[in-house]
């Protein structure tokens, strides 16, 4: 093993619509956060860029296609790896192709709609940093 360790980077889709975000309880078996609510994304292969590698994620993951995106933010995860830790980009998805978002693969058990207070409320959200990003996302989308 390499005594060098890239921190691997990923693409998650911060969807909102009607005064709600979108997100993911990932499957039970999942290695990292399993159980918990998430937004749906994945790792960013080599050779990809993030908007390709966010298009890949949602279509094999909620059978949508983003037609508009713009880069919101990232959030470094030190919660799983205090040396290599994982970069989390973060896209809001204003417009898609392929109908209501639904399961596609075995990544996640559920798909739900959450209000900004109601995603704050998770007992089990992934990540104690998605709120205050919920909260700026939330902010500039009622602007």
């Amino acid at each position: 093993m390499s005594n060098t360790v890239r921190n691997a980077h990923y693409v998650c889709a911060l969807i909102i619509r009607d005064g709600k975000a979108l997100l993911g309880r990932r499957a039970h078996f999942r290695a990292s956060y399993p159980s918990c609510w998430d937004f749906i994304g994945g790792k960013i292969e080599e050779g990809e860029t993030p908007e390709e590698a966010l298009k890949r994620e949602l279509g094999e993951e909620i059978a949508i296609s983003p037609l508009e995106t713009s880069y919101f933010d990232k959030i470094e995860d030190t919660h799983l790896d205090s040396d290599a830790s994982p970069v989390y980009h973060f896209f809001r998805v204003h417009q898609w192709d392929g109908g209501e978002p639904v399961i596609n693969n075995h990544e996640h058990s559920d798909l739900e709609w959450f209000t900004l207070q109601q995603a704050a409320d998770l007992s089990n959200l992934a990540l104690p940093g998605y709120r205050p990003l919920l909260e700026a996302a939330f902010k500039q989308t009622a602007t």
